[in-house]
């Protein structure tokens, strides 16, 4: 498209010229030949992670902090051993930085609070409290998937309250980029990432991923997935969804059709929680592995969330490390 084209760096110049103190760390600019552009055509332009600057609180000294924000588990095992985990390598990558957890999931934190004592604040609360304690400016991570209802909550979180600081950056979260206009693959990388935690897979066997689903668009974003698993030679591993699509009898179909016998199921989901343990290797009869078994599968599960793969959190470490950076006014991170 020509009104549009590649850049690294923020996006200051026709922000500046329109006396606006808001600008997107984006993957594209604005084409030169727009000569008349409005403020919700700027705000439409800030692609991948974005940036704002309060004019007003300039003269605030810098005091940086990092806000992570997960939309949060009840299992406090598998929390240590993904969301924390998680948190702990972004701050070994940023010593020194103050970094904050948040949960998404009011319920959560309400049962977090009830079984194990532990307040675990919202991400409005964690951000009042840090602008609180004299820090003035953040970057927002997220630990979500991909890019779709949880994660247009922490947006709007950003919209919110991006001017109540002297500068604000919000991060992409795991998958966002597609290789699209000579930008990254984030998709193709977080499925090689992700097949490291692979068993080897013979003639009859097959990987079922279960992706949680989700009425935003951004549901497509399993499409891609599964062509990126194509295009790697995992063509019988597949992926399916609790809630959205494709379902578990979209793919038992292809299973057939590929002669399968043996599957292992996998959450492809942050943390192994009530979906990972009841809906996907319950023993309930409309569990997964139930119907499975029902079909004459043989079923294994791999009950471990993505956060446990050292692979997969080098990526939400990397996401993290764009965000902080465009905090820094730098280009986005290697």
């Amino acid at each position: 498209m020509k009104s549009w084209k590649k850049f690294t760096a923020l996006s200051l110049t026709v922000a500046a010229l329109l006396g606006l103190s808001a600008t997107g760390y984006a993957a594209y600019e604005l084409s030169s030949e727009v000569k008349d552009a409005t403020p919700a055509l700027l705000q439409a332009a800030q692609i991948g992670v974005k940036v704002n600057e309060n004019a007003a609180l300039a003269s605030l000294p810098d005091k940086d902090a990092i806000l992570v924000m997960s939309f949060g588990t009840t299992f406090k095992d598998n929390r240590e051993k993904t969301i924390n985990a998680t948190v702990d390598a972004i701050k070994g990558a940023h010593p020194g930085v103050k970094v904050e957890l948040a949960f998404t999931s009011h319920i959560i934190i309400d049962r977090v609070k009830e079984n194990e004592g532990l307040e675990i604040p919202t991400p409005e609360q964690a951000l009042a409290k840090l602008k609180a304690e004299g820090y003035s400016r953040i970057a927002m991570v997220s630990l979500d998937i991909i890019p779709g209802m949880e994660y247009a909550y922490k947006d709007a979180v950003y919209n919110l309250h991006k001017n109540d600081f002297k500068k604000v950056a919000f991060g992409t979260p795991l998958m966002y980029w597609q290789g699209q206009e000579g930008q990254a693959d984030d998709i193709l990388e977080t499925m090689e990432a992700v097949s490291s935690q692979f068993p080897l897979i013979e003639k009859k066997d097959a990987v079922l991923l279960m992706a949680h689903g989700t009425p935003h668009p951004a549901n497509a974003y399993y499409s891609v997935m599964q062509n990126r698993l194509n295009e790697l030679g995992l063509e019988k591993a597949l992926i399916f969804s609790v809630e959205g699509w494709p379902h578990l009898d979209t793919v038992i179909p292809i299973l057939k059709a590929k002669k399968v016998k043996h599957v292992t199921l996998m959450p492809l989901m942050m943390v192994a929680g009530d979906h990972a343990n009841n809906d996907m290797a319950g023993e309930e009869e409309d569990s997964f592995k139930s119907i499975l078994e029902k079909e004459g599968f043989k079923v294994d599960a791999y009950i471990h969330g993505l956060g446990e793969n050292p692979a997969v959190r080098k990526l939400f470490v990397k996401r993290a490390a764009a965000a902080f950076a465009a905090l820094q006014g730098a280009k986005e991170a290697e």
